[in-house]
């Protein structure tokens, strides 16, 4: 039975048209797929609606749906998303049975289990793959994290809101940024300083903290600048950045004992590998003193988020929303097994 797959983010809507591999061997076949920028629909139902429109032919009755945020109920809670996400208005609209979610890096962890596990450029740390906790992290429009946990029966995922932990400045630099972006102190997330949003918003602050005027607008353009080491500001942010994703990265590793390796996704992130390479990203990665012997091993790839997804999301249904080969059964909303 052919269902629906959607990886949802801030930016881009990935659509698929996706059915279980002949055989029930718990692989997924790709029927159709197409990447829509959110911006130009007015909500997720009319975008689903012109991927339906455009590429299905018989009716489509089941959809699991991998998106930034949680699932709360009937409504998708996030910051990040183009628009609200309301379950039951969906299902009505597009004439579905059932629409089962899971967070979007949720769905990029169950990729672990296919497409994303050998896809990737390597950063740092030994280019090997060994098993273990294996995180994918990804700054985009937001910051998103999970852990996959490996185990019998392709093991299990933990899905995180990790981007809203409280960033930490690293140097003398990075404090006078955390003063300037919240003057009468408070809490600033890791999101605000790790991802597209992000990056601009560091760049703004330290041309108004050296008094100057910012001359450059979107995240695209800062790191296209900072390749081309054509605006000094630019570069400085560039590098804020990817310190700060080395130290996000090095806090996570620690965290989940991630032996199994970091994939860090995202378009955004393989534009400007060679910056991360030539950056600060692996030594605050590596943190200090007893922490660095065990992170010193854990290898650490960047790769395109692509259409892992909706690979992911379509992994976690089967697995979950398959009682039997053939048989779809009510999945749980929320992503819950």
């Amino acid at each position: 039975m052919p269902f629906l797959a959607a990886d949802i983010g801030g930016t881009h809507g990935r659509v698929a048209l996706m059915r279980g591999s002949p055989g029930g061997a718990g692989g997924v076949e790709t029927l159709a797929y197409r990447v829509f920028m959110c911006a130009e629909f007015p909500s997720l139902a009319e975008l689903l609606q012109a991927f339906v429109d455009a590429e299905v032919r018989t009716p489509v009755k089941h959809c699991v749906l991998a998106c930034a945020g949680q699932a709360m109920g009937e409504e998708v809670v996030n910051d990040n998303l183009a628009w609200p996400i309301q379950l039951m208005p969906l299902r009505h609209a597009l004439g579905l049975d059932e629409i089962a979610v899971l967070n979007d890096f949720e769905a990029l962890a169950y990729a672990l289990d296919g497409s994303l596990a050998n896809d990737g450029r390597h950063l740092c740390g030994p280019n090997a793959h060994t098993r273990g906790p294996t995180l994918v992290i990804g700054p985009g429009t937001g910051l998103g994290a999970a852990v996959h946990i490996p185990g019998t029966g392709g093991g299990f995922v933990l899905a995180t809101e990790a981007g809203q932990m409280d960033f930490a400045p690293n140097s003398v630099r990075e404090r006078e940024l955390l003063a300037k972006l919240a003057p009468e102190g408070g809490y600033v997330p890791f999101e605000h300083i790790v991802s597209g949003p992000g990056l601009l918003s560091v760049y703004v602050t330290l041309c108004a903290l050296d008094g100057t005027t910012p001359t450059l607008a979107v995240p695209e353009a800062i790191t296209t600048a900072a390749v081309a080491r054509s605006d000094a500001k630019a570069v400085e942010a560039v590098e804020i950045f990817c310190g700060a994703l080395g130290s996000f990265t090095g806090n996570l590793a620690m965290s989940f004992m991630a032996t199994g390796g970091v994939y860090l996704a995202g378009g955004f992130l393989s534009s400007i590998v060679e910056l991360l390479k030539r950056s600060v990203f692996e030594e605050r990665f590596l943190h200090g003193r007893s922490a660095r012997a065990l992170l010193s091993q854990v290898p650490v790839w960047v790769t395109e988020h692509g259409h892992h997804g909706v690979q992911g999301a379509a992994q976690w249904y089967l697995r979950h929303g398959m009682a039997a080969p053939g048989a779809l059964q009510p999945a749980a909303a929320g992503g819950v097994p």
